[in-house]
């Protein structure tokens, strides 16, 4: 029934709290493990679902399928731009409404701040270089490593989640950033240099205290606080790695920014369900700029 490439695989499983949710590779199907139809894929426990894409809720999504069910999918091997569920006509595979960030969507948001990797399955209805001619296969483990809100091809609002293989180097695709040449270092894996002075000056600015909550950490080796950028660099937001796209915020703050739990709107704080917390911390010599707060509060917020 289930045809298996033989391949070394190493076993990674994670257990949820949650008893029936099973997180990274099932001993039983290796990498290539394939599948006739959604029966005999969801019977495997692979991908359990006889229907939805996602297998998931709030704490975590431990599976998608990828089968070009969705227009706005990109699937580009080891990374793949996967479109959340909902609003979607199965018989025309278009957008017909907005998609929310719940249910299977906020777990795959919920496995990038958790860290817990994601089995990827690719269907014959998906792009044809990516995909097996007939059924499904499973291609392995990927990581949820950014997710936003877009506008999609039918003007509809979205979910966008960003994957990459668990082996992936993920390197940058450009040289530049905006346009700007970007430095790259030489080493065994490739990455954007960005620049430190950037965020130390920033953070020396506001003497390493919170914008948010005002609080200033103090280590053995001095005083520390973390350079938040507001519109992520990197593909594929692409923002600049300047003093106006970054706040300095403790780490708390700061995931809870990276999140979309809360966003700066008129120099006031607010969460994700509009409340205000309080006044941003400011300083006259940083200058923040605020097409990069709007394209935070658009991407970022449910």
């Amino acid at each position: 029934m289930v045809g298996v490439r033989a391949a070394s695989v190493q076993v990674v499983i994670y257990r949820a709290d949650m008893a029936e949710r099973t997180y990274g590779e099932l001993p039983q199907f290796p990498t290539g493990s394939t599948f006739r139809d959604r029966r005999e894929l969801a019977a495997s426990g692979v991908h359990r679902p006889l229907q939805a894409g996602i297998c998931g809720g709030k704490d975590g999504s431990e599976s998608i399928v990828v089968s070009g069910g969705y227009v706005d999918d990109e699937d580009r091997g080891e990374e793949i731009i996967y479109t959340g569920q909902g609003g979607n006509d199965p018989g025309t595979r278009r957008q017909i409404a907005d998609q929310q960030l719940t249910v299977g969507n906020a777990g795959l948001a919920r496995s990038q701040l958790e860290g817990n990797p994601v089995r990827v399955i690719r269907g014959a209805g998906g792009d044809a270089a990516y995909s097996p001619p007939t059924g499904y296969r499973y291609d392995g483990l990927f990581r949820v490593v950014d997710h936003w809100a877009d506008t999609g091809i039918d003007g509809f609002q979205i979910w966008r989640f960003r994957l990459v293989s668990l082996d992936s180097i993920d390197s940058p695709p450009t040289d530049a950033i905006d346009g700007v040449p970007v430095d790259r270092s030489a080493a065994v894996v490739q990455r954007l240099i960005r620049s430190t002075a950037v965020a130390n000056g920033v953070k020396k600015m506001h003497h390493y205290r919170c914008q948010v909550c005002g609080v200033d950490l103090t280590t053995p080796t001095g005083p520390y606080a973390e350079a938040a950028h507001i519109r992520a660099l990197g593909r594929p937001h692409n923002g600049p790695d300047a003093p106006g796209n970054v706040l300095c915020l403790c780490p708390n703050h700061h995931a809870l920014f990276d999140a979309g739990a809360i966003y700066v709107e008129a120099g006031l704080v607010r969460d994700w369900q509009g409340n205000e917390l309080g006044v941003l911390r400011t300083v006259p010599k940083h200058k923040l700029d605020s097409a990069q707060l709007v394209y935070h509060r658009k991407h970022r917020c449910p």
